[in-house]
C-alpha cells in the first residue's frame, strides 16, 4: 500500500539518518540541518502543517539521548583516565587519607612513612606498668616487658590500604580513605617470655611455701613455730591482665598481681603450747593426805619426768585442717605407783579380845584399826587432772580404805563365840632363860586372835618376823644335824602346842611340819576337848620355819575362833585355848605307833665363845631315830564318823647328845 508523502518524509528522513548519519560524530548537526530545511518547505508548511511539526519533535527526542550518551562516554574516558594517571602516581606512594599513630601518611614512600612512625611511636618507654601487691609495688616499662613496635609490618599494612582486592574494590578502598579516612592499628610485638622472666623475678620475692604451725618438746623446752600462709604468683593469670592492657595501648596501667594464697592445716599451736608449757612450770609433789607413823613421802615429780609423760600429737580434723593436741602417758608413773603400794598398804587389823567365861562376853584388848591400799587408778587422774595446772602443783595420793573384818565393837554373839571348844597345854621344863622369853614374845602375837569362819590360820603370818628387833633373843636352835645358838629358839613350843589344839579341836589341819628329830619338850602336852582329856605323846609337833615351813588349818564351821594364850613361867607352860561355837565333834586319837628305830650317835662338841675353859655345857640330849605315826578319827556326837584314820606321820633322824665347850676345848673323838 502506498505511503503518504507525510508518512514518506518522516519515515524517509528517520531510517536515512539513523542510517546514514548516527555513527558520526557530526551526524545530530546535519540531523538538525535537515530539519531545520524541512519545515521551511512551503509545501511543507501548508499541505502538511502539522505533520511536520511532530516530525520535528520526534528528531529532537531523538537527538537528545545521542548527545548524553556521548558526554557520558566523554566523562567516562576522562575519568578512566584521572584513575590511570592517579595509581601510576601512587604505584611506590600509599594513598591519600591512611595514618597510623595519629601520623597522615598519605603520598608518603615505605622509608618515608617508617621514619615519620619511628619518631612518633615511643610507647615502649613511656608505658610505665605498676605491678602490686598490697603495699608493694615494683615497676616497669613496656620496652622491659617486651613490648616493640614492628615499623616495617606496619608501614606494609598501610601500604596495602586500596591493593588488596580487584580494580573495583581497591577504587572503592582508595575512595573511601580519600573521603573518610584510614587508620592502619600499628604492629605492636608482645614477647611474652621476657615478661614471663620478670614476672617470675617479682614472683621470686613474693612466693613463699605453706607452713603448719608446729609444736616441739626437746627435753624440757617447748618449741612452738607460727604458720605461714603460702603465697604464689600465679605468672599466667598476671601475664593474661597485662596483655589486655597492652592490646589497649594503655599507658600508666597498675596491674595487680594474682597470688594464690594457701592455708596452712594447722594455724595455731599457742593453746597446745600453753598446756605443755603449764605442765612443764614446775615439779609435782605427791603426798599422803594421811599419814601414819614410819609412812614414805612426800614424792618429788621432777619437770624432767613429766615432760618424759606428755604425748603431742598431730590430729587432722577430716576438713583439711589439723591441730595439736597433749595428752599425758602415764605408764610410767603407773610403774611407779605400783611399787610404791605396797610401801604404802597396811593391812587391817582385827580387834583382840578375851572372853569372860562367867559373862559369855568379849572384852576388848586391842582396838581394831582400818587398813588402807594406794589407789592407784584414781591417784593417776588427780594426777592427770593437776599437771596442766600452774598453782597448787601438789596431789594427794588416793588411798582406799579397808575395813577390819573384826571392829573392837563386836560381840560374843555377833562372832558365835559362847564357849571353851578346846584347851592345849606344853610344858617347857629346863629351858633357858632365852628359849622362855622367846616363846612369851611368840606366843603374845596370837593371843586374842579371832579366825573367822572359813579362813585359814597360817603360824607365819601372825608371828610376824623373828629377830632382836622385834623382841627375840638370841638362843638354842636346831641347824642341820646340831643344836646350835641362834634367834628365836622356842618359837616352835608355840606353834607345836597351837597345833595340838588344832588338832584335838578337830579342825582340819592343811600344813604340818615334824622337826627334825625328837624333841621332849613337844611329847609330854595335853588337851581337853568335849569334856575329854588328851595326852600328846609322839609325832604330835609341829615346827616352823618363815616363810618356807609353816603350819595351818582352816576353821571349817559358821563360828568365829578366839585364841586365847596362857604362859604361866611359874609352871613352865603354855596353853592355849580356843573359844567358839561346839559344832558337836568328837576326836579320837589313835598312836603313836612307831617304827625303824635307829640308835643315836656319839655325843657332838661345839665350841663357843660363851662357855669358859674347862667347862662343858649340854644343851640336847641323845635320842634314837625312829618313824611315828598318828592317827585321827573325828565322830559326830550321835556317833557318825566325819573323818577316818587321818594319818600324820613324823620321821625323826637319830640325835646326839649336844654339848657346849669353850674355843680350843673340845675332846677328841674316838
Amino acid at each position: 500500500m502506498p505511503r503518504s508523502p507525510e508518512s514518506a518524509i518522516v519515515n524517509g528522513v528517520s531510517d536515512l539518518e539513523f542510517r546514514a548519519h548516527l555513527p558520526w560524530q557530526g551526524g545530530a548537526i546535519q540531523l538538525r540541518q535537515a530539519v531545520m530545511e524541512t519545515w521551511q518547505t512551503p509545501y511543507d508548511e501548508q499541505r502538511y502543517g502539522h505533520s511536520r511539526r511532530r516530525a520535528v519533535l520526534l528528531a529532537w527526542l531523538i537527538r537528545l539521548p545521542l548527545l548524553g550518551a556521548t558526554a557520558i562516554i566523554m566523562l567516562f574516558l576522562l575519568a578512566a583516565l584521572y584513575l590511570a594517571l592517579h595509581q601510576l602516581q601512587f604505584a611506590r606512594l600509599i594513598y591519600p587519607g591512611v595514618s597510623a599513630f595519629g601520623i597522615d601518611l598519605s603520598g608518603m614512600t615505605h622509608q618515608q612513612a617508617m621514619a615519620a612512625l619511628a619518631a612518633r611511636f615511643t610507647y615502649g618507654e613511656s608505658a610505665v606498668f605498676t605491678f602490686r601487691d598490697g603495699e608493694r609495688f615494683w615497676q616497669r616499662t613496656a620496652a622491659e616487658l617486651g613490648v616493640s613496635y614492628d615499623p616495617l609490618q606496619t608501614v606494609e599494612a598501610a601500604f596495602k590500604i586500596g591493593r588488596g582486592g580487584n580494580l573495583l574494590e581497591n577504587l572503592r578502598e582508595q575512595g573511601d580513605a580519600w573521603l573518610n579516612g584510614a587508620s592502619v592499628q600499628p604492629i605492636i610485638v608482645f614477647d611474652q617470655s621476657r615478661a614471663a622472666a620478670l614476672l617470675n623475678q617479682i614472683a621470686a620475692e613474693i612466693n613463699r611455701p605453706v607452713h603448719d604451725a608446729a609444736l616441739i618438746l626437746n627435753g624440757t623446752q617447748v618449741i612452738a613455730t607460727a604458720s605461714q600462709i603460702g603465697r604464689e604468683v600465679d605468672v599466667e593469670a598476671t601475664l593474661g591482665m597485662l596483655r589486655q592492657a597492652i592490646l589497649t595501648l594503655t599507658t600508666g596501667a597498675e596491674i595487680p598481681l594474682v597470688i594464690r594464697e594457701t592455708q596452712p592445716a594447722v594455724r595455731d599451736v599457742e593453746e597446745a603450747a600453753a598446756k605443755v608449757r603449764a605442765a612443764l612450770s614446775s615439779p609435782i609433789q605427791l603426798y599422803l593426805p594421811v599419814t601414819r607413823e614410819g609412812d614414805p613421802g612426800p614424792w618429788q615429780v621432777s619437770i624432767e619426768f613429766i615432760s618424759s609423760l606428755l604425748n603431742i600429737q598431730r590430729v587432722e580434723n577430716g576438713d583439711g585442717t589439723a591441730r595439736y593436741t597433749v595428752s599425758v602417758n602415764l605408764e610410767p608413773l603407773r610403774a611407779f605407783l605400783a611399787e610404791l603400794a605396797p610401801q604404802l598398804r597396811v593391812e587391817p587389823r582385827n580387834a583382840r579380845f578375851v572372853f569372860n567365861e562367867a559373862r559369855r562376853e568379849l572384852l576388848p584388848i586391842e582396838d581394831s584399826l582400818e587398813g588402807r591400799e594406794l589407789d592407784i587408778e584414781a591417784s593417776l587422774k588427780a594426777f592427770e587432772a593437776a599437771i596442766f595446772r600452774t598453782d597448787n602443783r601438789r596431789v594427794p595420793l588416793s588411798l582406799i580404805t579397808i575395813k577390819p573384818a573384826i571392829p573392837s565393837q563386836a560381840t560374843a554373839l555377833e562372832l558365835g563365840i559362847t564357849e571353851k571348844i578346846v584347851e592345849a597345854t606344853t610344858f617347857f621344863y629346863g629351858s633357858s632363860a632365852e628359849r622362855r622369853t622367846n616363846i612369851q614374845v611368840a606366843a603374845r602375837r596370837f593371843h586374842g586372835l579371832v579366825i573367822a569362819p572359813g579362813e585359814v590360820f597360817s603360824f607365819n603370818k601372825y608371828v610376824g618376823d623373828i629377830s632382836p628387833e622385834t623382841g627375840y633373843e638370841t638362843g638354842l636352835v636346831i641347824y642341820g644335824d646340831r643344836t646350835i645358838e641362834g634367834v628365836g629358839g622356842g618359837v616352835c613350843q608355840v606353834s607345836t602346842t597351837i597345833f595340838q589344839a588344832a588338832f584335838f579341836g578337830g579342825y582340819p589341819i592343811l600344813e604340818r611340819h615334824p622337826h627334825g628329830y625328837r624333841v621332849g619338850y613337844y611329847e609330854s602336852g595335853t588337851a581337853i576337848a568335849n569334856g575329854r582329856r588328851y595326852s600328846a605323846g609322839v609325832g604330835m609337833d609341829a615346827t616352823v620355819y618363815a616363810p618356807i615351813i609353816d603350819l595351818k588349818f582352816r576353821n571349817d564351821t559358821p563360828y568365829h575362833i578366839l585364841i586365847a594364850v596362857n604362859f604361866m613361867p611359874s609352871k613352865q607352860s603354855l596353853t592355849i585355848t580356843f573359844y567358839s561355837t561346839s559344832v558337836g565333834r568328837i576326836v579320837e586319837k589313835i598312836g603313836p605307833r612307831l617304827s625303824n628305830v635307829v640308835p643315836h650317835g656319839k655325843p657332838k662338841y661345839t665350841e663357843s665363845p660363851s662357855v669358859r675353859p674347862g667347862e662343858i655345857r649340854q644343851v640336847d640330849f641323845a635320842v634314837d631315830g625312829v618313824d611315828a605315826r598318828v592317827w585321827r578319827t573325828i565322830r559326830s556326837l550321835d556317833g557318825q564318823i566325819l573323818v577316818s584314820n587321818e594319818e600324820f606321820f613324823s620321821r625323826y633322824v637319830p640325835w646326839s647328845a649336844q654339848f657346849l665347850v669353850a674355843p680350843g676345848h673340845a675332846p677328841r673323838q674316838r
